[in-house]
Order: structure tokens, then sequence, then C-alpha cells
């Protein structure tokens, strides 16, 4: 099912809800990184930008419960990954009461929901705890929304991050009971859908990270859309020797040398504009303790690509700042490296002086800009990794689908 240029409209709007006294069972995303040291959450943001919704919900009168995942816990309780922290910080930022009840099957989770009152956010145990939330069988995931649909009377989708996979709290609980989109996710979707559908020239979209091959569908469904793709990342080390130049003892993936190769074929077919970095930061190993050195357009043997050069980012900054419309996804180099980070920071600094829209998709993307003082200067920063991909590859993401259906 294409991306249809309507599909905002057709998804149904919180606002049409009549939630005054009502048992709203809402799926946030929450899955928030914890410090690996501490063990507290390192950054709320997803927290933070469920806040609307919540708001509003209170506001009308209705009685939330809240539910999540944090991590990929595999059906298994996993107490670092409990949802008890994510509750905590909510209770600290929204003026409404919030309630930690546990496991959404047991006993007392549930009493304690159906006898709560109104105005009142009640969090669930991570969902992921049950292995049913994310069986492949739609059968079993089925009869798991079933029993959790039992406490609600109105499901509201706000997880936009976790609207690309097919799980029980995503799609089947949108089946059951009458379904609304929650204001970030219907954000997420108008931001996205101008992107694809109406979006000001020039458009340009800017790909990095490590992978070509996870990147593939968006590659080929943006030579569609945009005037100007630049290429940044390891995954641009595949794009370089799909065209017989020398990278040395950079990450390659030579299964997908030929794809990288049709993909620049096609971009020169279509007329859209395909940049690869004309220099590059190279180390002779992958830390910053190896012997660094600053390369032309080839990498010399026994050293590794590890950022673009100055030159790529004064050239890609350009390019940037002319644009009218940006989105931007993965870093251009291993930008985690103090001594490999100035390629991406440039980009995130560039993206600050568009006078245009800018967007950005990725938790690599979004924590540069961060990183880079700049978070406030982007029009929007999606919420989104996976599904912000999958949704610029002009798929309809199956927790979007589930709200579409009557």
């Amino acid at each position: 099912m294409p991306v249809s240029a309507t599909m905002s409209s057709k998804v149904p709007d919180l606002q049409l809800a009549d939630v005054q006294g009502q048992a709203v069972l809402l799926r946030a995303d929450f899955n928030v990184p914890f410090d690996k040291e501490t063990g507290e959450i390192s950054d709320d943001t997803r927290i933070q930008r469920t806040l609307p919704t919540l708001e509003y919900l209170m506001r009308e009168g209705a009685k939330v419960l809240l539910i999540s995942h944090v991590g990929r816990p595999k059906g298994q309780v996993v107490e670092s990954l409990s949802m008890r922290k994510p509750a905590e910080r909510l209770k600290e930022l929204l003026n409404f009461p919030v309630e930690f009840i546990g496991d959404v099957l047991d006993d007392g989770a549930r009493e304690a929901f159906q006898k709560g009152k109104s105005q009142t956010v009640y969090v669930a145990e991570n969902i992921r705890f049950h292995a049913e939330e994310t069986s492949k069988e739609k059968s079993v995931r089925k009869a798991f929304a079933q029993k959790i649909a039992e406490l609600g009377n109105v499901y509201v989708n706000d997880a936009f991050g976790a609207s690309h996979r097919a799980h029980a709290s995503i799609v089947e609980l949108a089946e059951i009971l009458p379904h609304y989109a929650g204001k970030l996710l219907k954000q997420e979707i108008d931001v996205l859908e101008s992107l694809l559908t109406s979006p000001k020239r020039p458009l340009t979209a800017v790909i990095g990270g490590a992978k070509i091959s996870t990147k593939i569908g968006v590659l080929e469904f943006l030579l569609n859309k945009v005037d100007t793709i630049l290429i940044g990342g390891a995954m641009a080390y595949t794009f370089l020797k799909a065209r017989a130049l020398e990278v040395g003892n950079s990450m390659v993936e030579t299964d997908y040398l030929s794809k990288a190769f049709q993909i620049v074929d096609k971009a020169d077919y279509k007329q859209v504009r395909l940049e690869l970095p004309i220099d590059h930061i190279a180390s002779t190993e992958f830390s910053e303790k190896g012997k660094i050195k600053t390369m032309g357009r080839e990498i010399a043997p026994g050293y590794m690509g590890m950022d673009i050069g100055p030159k790529t980012a004064d050239k890609y900054s350009k390019i940037i700042r002319e644009s009218a419309t940006v989105f931007w996804n993965g870093p251009m180099g291993v930008f985690e490296m103090d001594k490999f980070a100035k390629g991406t920071l440039a980009i995130a600094k560039a993206m600050a002086k568009v006078k245009g829209t800018t967007v950005v998709g990725g938790g690599d993307s979004v924590y540069a800009v961060k990183k880079a003082g700049v978070a406030d200067k982007m029009t929007h920063i999606s919420t989104g990794g996976g599904a912000t991909l999958e949704f610029m590859e002009g798929k309809v993401l199956p927790g979007i689908e589930a709200l579409l259906s009557e």
C-alpha cells in the first residue's frame, strides 16, 4: 500500500474521541536510554513528546492506562528494563497524578486500574515482558490483546517509534477497540508525509550510518522524491568501492556492491544529484589511539575511514544551507569518538542555518543535533528510528494501518 497524500486526514484524530470518564489504553513509546553506569534515564525526549497527548486526555477527564516497552527483554522479566523509572520521570513532568501499577495481566494491577480515578495515569510494566506481545502468530497476539482490551473503552496510539512493529499492543488492540491517533503520532505523520508529497524545493536527503543494507529501501524510494542525496558514514565506503575506488580497511558490504552501483546509476538517470565523500578522516584502527590522517577521495591501505573529511563537510554544508527542505538520517562517521565527530557536527550546524524545513530522524542523528546544541533549531525531530526510515520508504506502518481500518 503506497503512501497516500491523504493518509494524515484518514487517521482518526484524538479530538474526535469522547474520552470523558472513559478508560483509555494509551500505547506510548517510553523506550528511553539508560546510563550504563548510573542506571538512570539519559534522555527523556520520548517521555516529554508524549506529554501533549497525556495532558489532553487528563483535561478531558479520562483515566489512562499507559502501555509501553523498554529494550528487548524477549518475553522475559528483566529488572533493568522495567517501566518503573520512566513512570517516575513522567510523575515529575506531568501535572496530574501518575501511578506505576505493574504487570497488566496481574490481578492486583488490573483491580488498581479498574478502581482508579479519572484524570490519573496508571503506568503498566514493560509490555514486552510477555512473549505474546511480539509473537509472530497473529492468533497469539490477538488473544493477548483481548485480555488487555478488557480494561479499556478506547485505544490511542502515540507510539510512532514502535508503529513499524506488528505487535499486540500496536496492531491487535487497535483492531479490538475504538481507536485514535495521539498528538505525537499525528504530528509525525503530518511532517513526514509532507516531505514525501509537497516539500519546498530543493529537497536534500542526508543519509549516513554504518550499513547500506539497512538504507537500500529508503535510498531507492528517495530517488523518486529528492533533488539531492548526500551520502556519509561507513555506508559511503561500499559506494566508493563499487566505483572502483580504494577504501583501505574501511567497512564494506561486499554483497551490496552491485546494489550500490545501481543506485548511483539510477540517480544519474533520474537526474538526482548523489554526492559521495571527496575526502576522509582515516585511522589505522577503530579507535582514537590509532594513527590518524586526512586523506583524499581514496583511502590508503592499512587505514580505515572514520569520518568525512573537511572538504566533504564544507561541500555538504553548502548544499544543505542552500536547500529549502532537508531530511537527515544517520551520522557521517564514528561521531561517538570525539576525533571523528567533526563531520557529523558540521552537518548538524549546517542544518541549523537552513531557512526552510529541517527534519531529523534516527537516534544517532538526534543525538548529534543535541550534541551540537542546535536541537531547538530543527523544524522536527522524529521519535522514530526504524519507523521513520520505513515511512520514508513509502510504506504504511502496521500501527498506522491498524488505525486506518474501521
